[in-house]
């Protein structure tokens, strides 16, 4: 919890309004933005999908940011600019949803093990909580890294918001996060929790990477990449949280109806997130030969059909 609301203090200094972009990162919204014509739009509110009438070339926008900020808003240089690029390279909206995650995780595994909290004994617990989101945290810093690192021409089409691509952030120093961020997660997990947990973290890690990485990238193909999306952030994610918990109070892991409702809830709900992100996406994808299902079956017929 202290970590969540220090995230969205911060989360505060670079964003106007919080409810603005929080309406931004609502699963399934599609929001093409013009650059360089007229921005005249013809949209349905009741829609997922704001179609540019006038626009050959359309962008993806996160909440946080825009293709009409400023970037020269930071001396450049300066420490400022430095977190900026940083917090931007981190895509805060995926970890939010890892924050999230984490926190119902851990609340279902005490409210389903009797006496968790009258005999938990937080002294041990709350460092290894903090551990533990710490390294899912370079996890995911790891996974949506090396993924700029290797989508840097993509993302300067449909995300040059994004500091690889806008030259915000060295190459180089992209990857020296990479390889701090992917080393040392692994090596917490490895050192303070069980091995099982070691396994599945190293399994997403592997999964995340080779999403980007080539030979294998498995983002060419969609069904690869829904797949891979569903696994990490749908089963991986959730079910270790909760058996991190329940291994840290002393708890049997027990596959219970709620638990697996909300492992198999997400996995799902993830399968729609690797299905909906592309939408914006398809004058990247298409020029750097990445298939999706929306470049097969069109954003307005999948935006129809997500809703």
């Amino acid at each position: 919890l202290v970590l969540f609301t220090l995230f969205l203090y911060i989360d505060r200094l670079q964003v106007s309004s919080f409810t603005n972009e929080f309406q931004f990162h609502r699963a399934a919204i599609v929001r093409p933005l013009l650059t360089g014509v007229s921005r005249q739009r013809s949209f349905d509110r009741s829609s997922t999908y704001f179609a540019i009438k006038s626009s050959p070339q359309l962008v993806s926008v996160e909440g946080d940011f825009s293709t009409d900020e400023n970037a020269a808003t930071f001396e450049k240089g300066s420490i400022k600019a430095y977190l900026r690029a940083f917090y931007k390279f981190c895509r805060p909206h995926t970890i939010r949803g890892t924050l999230l995650a984490s926190i119902a995780g851990t609340v279902r595994a005490l409210l389903d093990t009797p006496g968790a909290f009258s005999n938990a004994k937080w002294g041990t617990m709350l460092p290894r909580a903090f551990i533990g989101m710490l390294a899912l945290l370079l996890g995911n810093a790891f996974i949506v890294g090396i993924n700029q690192i290797y989508d840097v021409g993509i993302d300067k089409m449909n995300k040059p918001f994004l500091p690889v691509a806008s030259g915000e952030m060295s190459s180089s120093l992209a990857w020296a996060i990479v390889l701090f961020c992917g080393t040392v997660g692994p090596v917490l997990v490895y050192n303070f929790f069980p091995k099982i947990l070691f396994k599945l973290y190293m399994m997403g890690w592997t999964l995340g990477a080779i999403y980007s990485v080539p030979p294998i990238r498995t983002k060419r193909n969609p069904i690869a990449a829904g797949l891979t999306i569903a696994t990490v952030r749908g089963f991986l994610l959730n079910f270790g949280v909760y058996y991190a918990v329940s291994d840290a109070i002393g708890a049997k892991f027990l596959w219970s109806p709620k638990v697996s409702f909300i492992a198999r809830f997400m996995t799902v709900f993830a399968t729609v997130i690797a299905v909906t992100k592309d939408l914006p996406d398809t004058e990247g994808d298409k020029a750097f030969q990445i298939e999706t299902f929306a470049t097969n079956v069109g954003v307005s017929r999948l935006a129809n059909l997500d809703c």
